[in-house]
C-alpha cells in the first residue's frame, strides 16, 4: 500500500463519522462480496436436485475410440433442464471409477465435450450416474437430419460416431453463435435451361427439379467454361420448388466459380460458401444460417458434403475423381459416397458431373441407379479442341525433340497459339529436374550411398531423393557416361527453356507453392501441373500442350489410366473450341485414344468391364488394414469376417527416402451385399484391440474403400 492511501486510511479511522474515502469504499464492498458469496458447488454438483421431467440425459462424448462408440446416461441437474435439450453441446465428467460416488452421484473423471442425443425418464444403467457438468450453448448445433446421416456414414466406413461428427459440424465460434441469422428469402423463379439446351435430357432435367422431383443423373458435362452456370442452374431450379440444394466441389477456387454463376442467377442472400478459406468465424456463421435456415442451397467443399441443408431436395458433386473429395481424417469418408447416402435417405435428387467419367460413375449408370445425360456427338465434336498426339517413333524421327524435350509439333502449336490468346502448359512435376538419366543409355541416374533418384529440383547441384547427400562425380555405371537428361522435367525447367525461346512473351507458373485463378486473355505461356491450371479470362486458352504423358500413365496404381485421361481432359476443357491441343504420350495407349476422340465415358465403360472380371473395385467391396506385419496377421486372424471375404496379401509398403518399410498392407475383397458385413466386422475387431489398449507398435490402420490399391 503506498504513503497516500495509508494516511487516507488513518484519517478515516481517526474521524469515522467523515465521509469515506473511495479506497475505504472498494475494500469495503469487496470484503461484504467475500462474505455473501456461496461457495463453488461441486464439480459434480452435488447435492443438486434433477429435473422434475426427463431427468436423464443420453450423451455421445466426443471420443473416437471404437470400444466406447455408445452413448452415455447423465442425470440432469433442475437448473440445467431448460438448456439440456437434444442436439446441444455439452459437458460431462468421463472416466470416474466405481467407487467414487458421493450423495448418490459418481464424482470424478476429466471433463469432456459432448452432444446430448436425447431426454429420456428413466435410465437403464443400474448404478449412480454423473450429472451434466455443463451446457456449453443452447444452439442445437445437432439435427436428427445429421444424426441419422452421421450414423449412416460410420456404418458404411466402419468409423464412429463421434469422428464422423467431428466432420459433420465446425467447431464451435461464440461470436458468430450470438449473432441472429438473416430473415430467409423467397424462393427465386425457375431458370431457363440455357447451356442445358445443347444436352437432349437437359431441359427435362431442370423440369423435373422445378415440379418437386427427385431425378438421379450422371452429366457428362460438354469442354468449355459454361459448366458453373449450368450446375447453378440445375441449383436454381430446385431452390424454385421450395427445396434446398447442395454442390460439393474440389476446391475453393472452383466454389468460387459456381458461387458466382449462382449469385448473378439468383442474386445474393439465398446461399452460403462453406469453404476451409472463409476463416473459423465465417464459416461457422455460414453454416449456422444453413442450420437456421436462414438459406436455401450451399456451394462447398468436401466437409460440405455433410451441411443441414432444409428440405433438401438436390445433392451434387463435381469431379467425383479428383483426390480432394476422400476425406484424410477417420473414418475416410468419401463425398460421392456420402451423397449418395444423402439421397437414399433424405428422398433427394442426385447429380454427378464431371467433364470426365470415373469407373464409379460409370457402374451408377450400368447398375440403374442413375441415369446418363451426355451431348450427342456433333455437339461434343463441335465444343471439343482438336487432338493431336505425338508418340515415340515420331519422337526418335524428331531432331528438336532429341535436342530440347519438345517435339518439332509442340513448338509450332505454341507459335501458332501466340498469335491469338495464352497456351496452356501441363507438367506432370513442379520444381526443375525432378529426375534425371543418363543421356546415352537412358539408365537412371542413382546415389551411391542409397541408390536413391539422383535430383536436381532447384537448379543445384546433384543431390540424392532420399538421403540427401550431394553426388559431386556422377558417372553411368551401365555405359560410363558422364552426360545426364532430365527423365522427368519440372515446371520450374519448362517455364524457363519456353522463355529462352519466346522471350517477347512473358511466361507465368501455377502450382502447389503459388495457385493462378485467372490469366488475362493477352498472349502468354502459362506452365502449370495438373489440378493447378487457371481458367483464361475470354474464349479461353488458344492452345495447350500436354507434356510428359508416360509419367503419369507410369503411375503403379490401378486408377492411372483414369486418373491421367481425367487431368488431360480438365486441362484441354479450357482451351477454346476449335484450338489445339498436342499430348506427348504413345497414341495407341487407351487413354491417349479416349482423349483424341472425346470419349471419357467410353473409357470408364471399358475399365468398368475390366474391374468385373477381375474383381476390383467398384464391382467388389474391399477394405485395407496396415500395420506392422505381426500385427495384421493377428488382427486378421481375430476378425470375424464374413464367408465370402478373400484377404489379398500381405505385402510389404514401399518405404520413402531410403527408409526401411513401414509395415505391410492386406487388402480384404468381398462380393457385392456383403460390404456392411465386412465394415462391422473389420470395426468390431479394431474396438476389441483399442480396448485392450495394444502398444502403439502394435496398431493397425483400418479403411474401408481405399483410394489407393496399388
Amino acid at each position: 500500500m503506498s504513503s497516500a492511501n495509508e494516511s487516507e486510511q488513518r484519517r478515516w479511522d481517526e474521524d469515522p463519522g467523515g465521509p469515506p474515502e473511495q479506497l475505504a469504499l472498494i475494500r469495503g464492498m469487496v470484503a461484504e462480496s467475500k462474505a455473501k458469496a456461496p461457495k463453488a458447488k461441486p464439480r459434480t454438483w452435488r447435492g443438486a436436485a434433477l429435473a422434475g421431467e426427463l431427468p436423464i440425459a443420453r450423451v455421445l462424448v466426443n471420443k473416437g475410440v471404437l470400444h466406447l462408440d455408445q452413448t452415455w446416461d447423465y442425470a440432469v441437474p433442475e437448473h440445467l433442464a431448460e438448456e439440456a435439450q437434444p442436439g446441444v453441446r455439452v459437458r460431462v465428467r468421463f472416466g470416474a471409477g466405481e467407487g467414487r460416488v458421493r450423495d448418490g452421484r459418481r464424482e470424478g473423471g476429466g471433463l469432456i465435450d459432448g452432444y446430448l442425443i436425447e431426454r429420456i425418464a428413466e435410465t437403464d444403467y443400474d448404478r449412480p450416474l454423473a450429472a451434466l457438468a455443463q451446457v456449453v450453448s443452447p444452439e442445437r448445433v445437432l439435427s436428427p437430419q445429421i444424426e441419422r446421416l452421421a450414423r449412416a456414414v460410420a456404418r458404411r466406413y466402419g468409423g464412429s460416431l463421434a469422428d464422423v461428427l467431428q466432420l459433420a459440424i465446425p467447431p464451435r465460434h461464440g461470436q458468430a453463435e450470438s449473432r441472429p441469422s438473416p430473415a430467409p428469402l423467397p424462393p427465386p423463379e425457375a431458370p431457363e435451361p440455357g447451356g442445358w439446351e445443347r444436352y437432349p435430357a437437359g431441359p427435362a432435367l431442370l423440369r423435373d427439379l422445378a415440379s418437386g422431383a427427385s431425378p438421379r443423373t450422371v452429366w457428362t458435362a460438354l469442354p468449355g467454361p459454361t459448366w458453373p452456370g449450368e450446375l447453378a442452374r440445375a441449383m436454381a431450379a430446385t431452390m424454385a420448388s421450395g427445396r434446398g440444394a447442395l454442390a460439393v466441389v474440389p476446391d475453393g477456387r472452383t466454389a468460387a466459380r459456381v458461387d458466382e454463376a449462382l449469385t448473378a442467377l439468383v442474386g445474393k442472400g439465398l446461399h452460403a460458401v462453406l469453404t476451409a478459406e472463409s476463416g473459423p468465424q465465417k464459416r461457422y456463421s455460414q453454416w449456422l444460417a444453413v442450420h437456421r435456415g436462414s438459406v436455401r442451397a450451399v456451394v462447398g467443399t468436401r466437409a460440405a458434403m455433410f451441411a443441414p441443408v432444409h428440405r433438401l431436395g438436390l445433392v451434387a458433386v463435381w469431379d467425383d475423381g479428383d483426390s480432394s473429395h476422400s476425406d484424410t481424417s477417420a473414418p475416410f469418408p468419401h463425398v460421392r459416397e456420402v451423397l449418395q447416402l444423402r439421397a437414399l435417405t433424405e428422398g433427394c435428387g442426385f447429380l454427378l458431373g464431371s467433364t470426365s467419367c470415373t469407373v464409379e460413375a460409370a457402374q451408377l449408370v450400368e447398375s440403374g441407379w442413375a441415369r446418363p445425360l451426355v451431348a450427342d456427338r456433333a455437339t461434343v465434336r463441335a465444343c471439343a479442341p482438336r487432338v493431336r498426339t505425338v508418340g515415340d517413333e515420331l519422337l526418335a524421327r524428331d531432331e528438336a525433340a532429341r535436342a530440347a524435350r519438345l517435339p518439332s509439333l509442340a513448338w509450332e502449336t505454341v507459335r501458332e497459339g501466340l498469335k491469338t490468346g495464352p497456351v496452356l502448359v501441363q507438367v506432370p512435376r513442379r520444381g526443375y529436374v525432378p529426375r534425371l538419366a543418363c543421356e546415352r543409355c537412358r539408365t537412371p541416374a542413382r546415389c551411391r550411398t542409397c541408390a536413391g533418384p539422383l535430383e536436381a529440383p532447384d537448379q543445384r547441384e546433384l543431390h540424392c531423393g532420399w538421403c540427401g547427400l550431394p553426388e559431386t562425380s556422377w558417372h553411368c555405371e551401365e555405359c560410363g557416361s558422364f552426360r545426364l537428361r532430365a527423365q522427368v522435367v519440372g515446371a520450374r525447367r519448362t517455364a524457363e527453356e519456353l522463355g529462352r525461346v519466346f522471350p517477347d512473351v512473358p511466361v507465368r507458373t501455377s502450382g502447389r507453392d503459388h495457385v493462378l485463378e485467372r490469366v488475362p486473355e493477352a498472349p502468354a505461356l502459362v506452365v502449370s501441373t495438373p489440378g493447378a491450371e487457371p481458367v483464361a479470362e475470354g474464349a479461353g486458352y488458344a492452345a495447350s500442350l500436354l507434356l510428359d504423358g508416360w509419367a503419369m500413365l507410369g503411375f503403379p496404381d490401378l486408377r492411372a489410366g483414369e486418373e491421367a485421361l481425367r487431368r488431360w481432359i480438365a486441362a484441354a476443357c479450357l482451351v477454346r473450341a476449335g484450338g489445339q491441343v498436342v499430348v506427348v504420350a504413345e497414341p495407341t495407349l487407351r487413354p491417349v485414344q479416349a482423349l483424341v476422340r472425346w470419349d471419357p465415358v467410353g473409357h470408364a465403360l471399358r475399365e468398368l468391364a475390366e474391374r468385373a472380371e477381375l474383381r476390383f473395385p467398384p464391382v467388389s467391396r474391399m477394405a485395407s488394414v496396415v500395420g506392422r506385419a505381426a500385427a495384421v496377421e493377428s488382427f486378421l486372424a481375430a476378425a470375424e469376417l464374413p464367408p465370402d471375404a478373400e484377404i489379398l496379401g500381405p505385402v510389404p509398403l514401399p518405404g520413402r527416402r531410403g527408409e526401411p518399410s513401414p509395415g505391410e498392407r492386406a487388402l480384404v475383397r468381398v462380393p457385392p451385399g456383403s460390404g456392411a458385413a465386412l465394415a462391422a466386422a473389420l470395426k468390431a475387431a479394431q474396438a476389441a484391440r483399442t480396448a485392450r489398449r495394444v502398444a502403439a507398435s502394435d496398431a493397425v490402420r483400418v479403411r474401408i474403400d481405399p483410394t489407393d490399391i496399388g
